[in-house]
This record gives C-alpha cells, sequence and structure tokens, in this order.
C-alpha cells in the first residue's frame, strides 16, 4: 500500500531506492531526522492509487500494516489477490510486490495503512531480519500468512490508537512523543499478533539454511556467490528461488543483516565507524558512509545523533 491519494501521500509513501531487474520500483521509508521512523494514512480503498500509472506495481524495504475501517476493496500481493474488508488486518512484509491494478471491480472503503521500520519500536531495534519471522511482535508479517480480523467490538479500538499515533506524530518535538508513538505501534503490533494463526505453518528448509549461513558469516566479506557456494547452490538459482519465497534476493538479506548490525552498534556503541564498518562484514567507512545513505536517506553519524535524544 504506502500510497494514498491524501496530500502527505509524499510523507507516507517513502524514496525510491532501486529498480528491480523486472521494472518493479522498491521504495525506502522516508526517514526526517528528529522524527520517528513511522508513517500513518487514512485512505478511502476506492482511490487510493487513482494517480498511479495503471501498470504501477511496487515493494517497500520496510513494513506495512493495513486495517480496514469500513467497506471493501482488493489488491495483490505477490500475484495473490487479497480481498479487503472491514475488520481485517493486513500485514505486508518488505520485498513483497503490490500491485492495485491486478484486481478488477469496486472497491470502496476507508482503511489505515501504517508503514514503519524496527528501529521504531524498541524490543524490534536490534532484532535480526533473519529473525523476523519468529518474532512475537512480527507474527502477522509471515509470509503467506492470512489476514486479520478485529472482531466488532475491539474495531474502535484501533481506530482510537491509529488516531492517537497520527496525532503523536504530527508533533514529534512535543514531550514524550517519541516515547508515545513506540508505545502505540507496540500496542498496534501486539493486537495484530493476537490475530496470527495460532499454529503458524512450517519454515521452509532452505530459506532456514541460507539464513542461517548468512547469520554465521555476515561479519566476515562474504559475497552472495559465497553463499550460495557454501549451500552447493549458483547464485543466480539461489538468488531467484529465495525472491521467491521471502520477497527479498539474497544480496538483499545479506545487506539488510548488515546494517541491522550497523544500527545496532551506532546506537549502543561509540565505535568510530571504520571499527563499525569492519565488524558488520564491510569494506571501510567510505562504503558504509554510502551504503547506510542510500538504504536510510541519512549518514550513520546524522542517524547516531537522532538515536540520543
Amino acid at each position: 500500500m504506502g500510497h494514498s491519494s491524501d496530500r502527505d501521500t509524499t510523507r507516507h509513501s517513502g524514496v525510491l531506492r532501486t529498480v528491480r531487474s523486472d521494472g518493479t520500483p522498491v521504495y525506502r521509508h522516508r526517514q526526517r531526522p528528529g522524527v520517528p521512523p513511522v508513517s500513518v494514512v487514512r485512505f478511502d480503498t476506492e482511490d487510493a492509487h487513482a494517480h498511479l500509472p495503471p501498470d504501477h506495481r511496487h515493494a517497500h524495504d520496510f513494513l506495512v500494516l493495513v486495517y480496514v475501517e469500513e467497506g471493501a476493496g482488493s489488491f495483490a500481493v505477490d500475484g495473490a489477490e487479497r480481498s479487503l474488508r472491514a475488520g481485517e488486518v493486513h500485514a505486508v512484509p518488505p520485498g513483497q510486490v503490490i500491485d492495485v491494478a491486478a484486481v478488477a471491480g469496486p472497491a470502496r472503503g476507508r482503511a489505515w495503512s501504517v508503514a514503519f521500520t524496527p528501529d521504531a519500536v524498541p524490543a524490534l531495534s536490534s532484532v535480526s531480519p533473519l529473525a523476523w519471522a519468529h518474532h512475537p511482535l512480527l507474527a502477522l508479517f509471515v509470509p503467506g500468512a492470512a489476514p486479520g480480523r478485529v472482531a466488532g467490538p475491539d474495531r474502535a479500538s484501533w481506530s482510537a490508537w491509529l488516531t492517537d499515533l497520527t496525532d503523536e506524530l504530527g508533533d514529534p518535538d512535543r514531550l514524550g512523543a517519541h516515547e508515545a508513538v513506540a508505545a502505540l505501534l507496540t500496542r498496534l503490533l501486539v493486537a495484530a499478533a493476537r490475530l496470527a494463526p495460532t499454529a503458524p505453518g512450517q519454515p521452509d528448509a532452505l530459506t532456514e539454511r541460507v539464513f542461517a549461513q548468512i547469520e554465521a558469516t555476515f561479519r566476515e566479506p562474504v559475497s552472495a556467490a559465497d553463499v550460495a557456494r557454501a549451500l552447493g547452490y549458483t547464485p543466480g538459482h539461489l538468488t531467484t528461488v529465495l525472491r521467491k519465497r521471502t520477497g527479498r534476493p539474497l544480496l538483499e538479506w545479506i545487506t539488510e543483516r548488515r546494517m541491522t548490525e550497523v544500527r545496532r552498534m551506532l546506537r549502543e556503541t561509540d565505535l568510530p565507524l571504520d571499527a563499525v564498518a569492519t565488524r558488520a562484514g564491510l569494506r571501510d567507512a567510505t562504503y558504509l558512509v554510502r551504503r547506510f545513505r542510500d538504504r536510510y536517506g541519512i549518514t550513520p553519524q546524522r542517524w547516531r545523533r537522532t538515536q540520543s535524544r
């Protein structure tokens, strides 16, 4: 989702980060210094994407939670149709391709879209992206998970939480605003996780092997080819399989794991950038700055200062 006909569409939708080989644009969250990495938009499902070209397919490198307040609609995620019905909560993990043109028919309703990065929630800020599928707060974000459904009596609470979250984000310099945003977003994620299926599907064995290999080696200067070779596959084949099963190619997972470690060290230590780069498996400080700025739209030094509020 992540786009709206409302005026703050540009703030919410993010910034173009890259374009995949098939032409799909991938957006990163628009990070503003001093503002929590969260954005909220309330939109009409009928015209939320009316301003976009008809062939617009896109992906995010952040997490998106969608709550359907009333009415109905539909969209497609990785080619699979999803109906939007009142009371439903949809979670879209990073990397999955969203397509609103793939499903025809009327779509009238009102929904909320919450886009965020894990840094917005203290309990997630240092969690490896390779472990997201196993984290209780992200239970609804497991690829392929069915949407949750909020019971009728609880729907007013969801609307109130989202309204309060919007208000806090509207004045991020107000005393306690950052803490309030983190608390409200955590509350939403807890409520969403409680709507997830109680019996999650079995983890994909190959994906688990890939993630274990990345976790064991990401601090070294390994490449996607090194990881693939260690598991007995060609880089091209493993990248294709991983993208199909997780929405992201092999190199993106390696980079994401390294960037999570970089953010952790920037937040929790005073290490200079050269040391941070070395311990995260990156070439040097110059390369770290370039990759960090490309990924988050801010230099690591400036990002570190925002964490000391």
